[in-house]
């Protein structure tokens, strides 16, 4: 039987979790955090950014479930995507992998619904991720959250967060197809 107040958030990355994780526990959210993020290139930029989610976590006294890493998977699921522009069809792809991830995962432990951090990121569609936390949510009766964290300063809020904890800060979303597009001046 599910947990009414049991809440699994697919989070990306410490910066944009620190809010989200902190607003659903002020909403009454027993908050399992579910890191699943194929996508992360190199493995090196994975254990920096899963180093500082474990860190933010702990802060916040939030279950804190590591998926395993498996890059393949993610190229597998992009294959045929990968000249897309930023922002395009590889970028919803990746975000379907990650939501159906977490769906799963989030029958798996018996809760009623799933979240993400990724719309928290002004870079990020907050209706394209939307749209497909509804599509999957369907597909998987789990039942999806369309949070939108940036509202009341949610942005300022989730970085203020991070510097507070002087958490690791990337310049760029995380897979190697992000990282052929940084400029570095």
């Amino acid at each position: 039987m599910p947990e009414q107040n049991k809440i699994v958030i697919h989070t990306c990355c410490a910066i944009c979790s620190g809010y989200p994780l902190s607003y659903l526990k002020d909403m009454g959210y027993q908050v399992i955090a579910y890191f699943y993020n194929p996508n992360i290139y190199p493995d090196s930029e994975y254990q920096k950014r899963l180093d500082a989610e474990r860190t933010l976590c702990k802060h916040f006294d939030v279950e804190l479930v590591e998926a395993q890493y498996n890059p393949q998977e993610y190229y597998d699921f992009v294959k045929g995507f990968e000249n897309e522009p930023e922002k395009g069809l590889r970028c919803d792809k990746c975000f379907e992998l990650r939501l159906l991830q977490t769906a799963e995962f989030a029958k798996s432990v018996g809760t009623e619904c799933f979240t993400t951090s990724l719309g928290i990121s002004p870079h990020k569609n907050f209706e394209k991720l939307s749209q497909i936390g509804e599509e999957i949510s369907k597909k998987t009766g789990i039942k999806y959250l369309a949070i939108n964290f940036r509202k009341k300063d949610g942005f300022l809020k989730t970085n203020e967060i991070s510097r507070e904890l002087g958490l690791y800060r990337q310049n760029y979303c995380g897979c190697k197809f992000a990282l052929n597009h940084i400029f570095i001046p």
